[in-house]
């Protein structure tokens, strides 16, 4: 799994016009893309990682503040654009494989104690967000 975690200071996810996830003030943004060989045991380390990483202000985490997270899964952090103009989506996961596994970081995210807003899998989302820093940082596991 790969997950690109920003730093924000509020940050929203809208489907046709309608908010279907939003936090407010500081909190994390997280897009999460998965490959063919995930497992639910590396949603639940990555969920940890989001839970517990210090990248907010005074090297804190989201577990120290309750700061809130916005998930939303994102297939074409697998895209491989080295050769030619267009991008390949090989490597990543077919939704059938992917879409349980983000939801599997959101609800080990939940058990920890986030409060954890969602894009909405497969949609046509626009992200909104304001990045705190600017502070991005990739994570794989």
């Amino acid at each position: 799994m790969r997950a690109v975690i920003q730093r924000v200071d509020g940050a929203s996810v809208t489907v046709g016009g309608e908010t279907v996830g939003e936090i407010v003030g500081e909190g994390l943004c997280v897009l999460v893309g998965v490959t063919h060989d995930d497992t639910p045991a590396k949603a639940a380390q990555l969920a940890r990682k989001l839970w517990s990483v210090r990248i907010l202000d005074g090297e804190k985490s989201c577990s120290d503040t309750g700061a809130p997270l916005l998930v939303i899964s994102q297939f074409t952090l697998y895209g491989d654009a080295r050769k030619g103009r267009r991008p390949t989506w090989n490597a990543a996961a077919p939704g059938e494989v992917a879409e349980p596994l983000v939801d599997e970081v959101v609800a080990a995210l939940r058990q920890l104690g986030a409060h954890v807003e969602t894009g909405r899998f497969g949609a046509d989302m626009k992200v909104s967000l304001t990045n705190d820093g600017p502070f991005t940082v990739l994570v794989e596991v």
